[in-house]
């Protein structure tokens, strides 16, 4: 049975806790905790007190795994099934998942602002199916979530995740303080000193990195860094796009650009292709991510490589050893960027010039 419970407007589970469930059955929370998890050193009679507890209280017991054996299925959350993103993070987390003898659970619920995905029936899933962990990709997870999860025990680790996890939570990520260093220098190295930045979400871990490590190389190099250089256009290439045409109307614009994402970089391609500016004769453009997007575009794009498949590998190795009873020794992982350098960056042409004035 499942009980529904108040834990807040995401409408989760919110069941007994072990200590209600042993006060109910008139037993320590230790012994009650024996029986939730087979164990056989319990006596019949107690045994049965505390199962009669469990069904009426409506406790949620997880899948109880031989020792010796990994847990059979995992699940992995992410944001869209459509991006060529969660293609490379399902293809690192399905080869990890099949050298260690795990079954994936792929599905793209629990995004904020989906109501049929935020409340009890996918969470409930999890348990009623017998995952034993799950992987999310570019979550936005509510505090009722997380305190789903942590209360019906179930191990998760957060890839790449949008927003700042709370304390304790293992999550895996790029290097972004590192590629935003490395795509600016490029940038520099090629004579460029108006540079500008296109970033993610405000207040995103990953896009506030990258903007401290351009804002870092700029600084290194003597660069003087403009605050109206900065724009942020969260994940769609919309936003992205009417952030380059803002950029394009300063009395002074960049000449070159910086764009948070491969996909962003899809819609300031456009809006300077609206302007009848040319990349990178007019404006070169560095990205983030090396999707195959970038290869798509024309010309090629300049980017920093994002491990997406090794991070969701990586990740999953992680949930193995929490399945386990491990905890990792950092609740963060980071794995190396690097450039990819394309055709989308050159020298400018002509420093006194602005884009405007071609």
């Amino acid at each position: 049975m499942v009980r529904a419970g108040s834990a807040g407007s995401a409408g989760v589970t919110a069941g007994p806790t072990l200590a209600v469930v042993a006060r109910e059955a008139g037993v320590s929370v230790p012994t009650a905790s024996k029986v939730v998890n087979g164990r056989e050193d319990v006596a019949p009679e107690t045994r049965r007190r505390v199962t009669e507890a469990l069904d009426r209280l409506g406790y949620i017991r997880r899948p109880r795994f031989d020792g010796g054996r990994a847990p059979r299925m995992v699940d992995l959350v992410v944001h869209s099934l459509e991006t060529s993103g969660a293609g490379s993070v399902l293809h690192g987390a399905e080869e990890a998942a099949h050298d260690a003898g795990l079954e994936l659970v792929v599905s793209a619920a629990l995004t904020r602002g989906r109501p049929e995905a935020s409340g009890r029936g996918w969470l409930d899933k999890l348990v009623l199916r017998g995952s034993s962990g799950v992987l999310f990709h570019l979550a936005e997870l509510s505090d009722p979530q997380y305190a789903w999860l942590r209360q019906h025990r179930i191990p998760f680790v957060m890839i790449d995740p949008v927003l700042a996890p709370p304390p304790g939570v293992v999550s895996v990520g790029a290097a972004n303080w590192q590629g935003g260093v490395t795509a600016t220098e490029h940038l520099l190295a090629l004579g460029h000193e108006r540079v500008a930045v296109v970033a993610g979400h405000r207040h995103s871990p990953s896009a506030d990195a990258r903007i401290a490590g351009y804002r870092s190389a700029l600084t290194a190099a003597g660069v003087r860094h403009r605050p109206e250089y900065v724009r942020h256009a969260g994940a769609g290439e919309g936003a992205a796009g009417r952030r380059m045409r803002e950029l394009l109307e300063l009395p002074e614009p960049p000449t070159a650009v910086f764009v948070g994402s491969d996909r962003m970089a899809l819609g300031v391609h456009e809006a300077l292709a609206e302007r009848k500016l040319r990349v990178p004769d007019d404006m070169s453009v560095v990205g983030f991510g090396d999707l195959p997007e970038a290869r798509w575009l024309t010309p090629a794009l300049t980017t920093v490589r994002q491990p997406l498949s090794e991070m969701a590998a990586t990740a999953l190795r992680l949930l193995l050893r929490m399945m386990d009873g491990h905890r990792p020794e950092s609740t963060r992982t980071e794995l190396s960027t690097r450039l990819v350098a394309r055709a989308s960056t050159a020298p400018p042409r002509d420093v006194s010039r602005t884009p405007r004035e071609v």
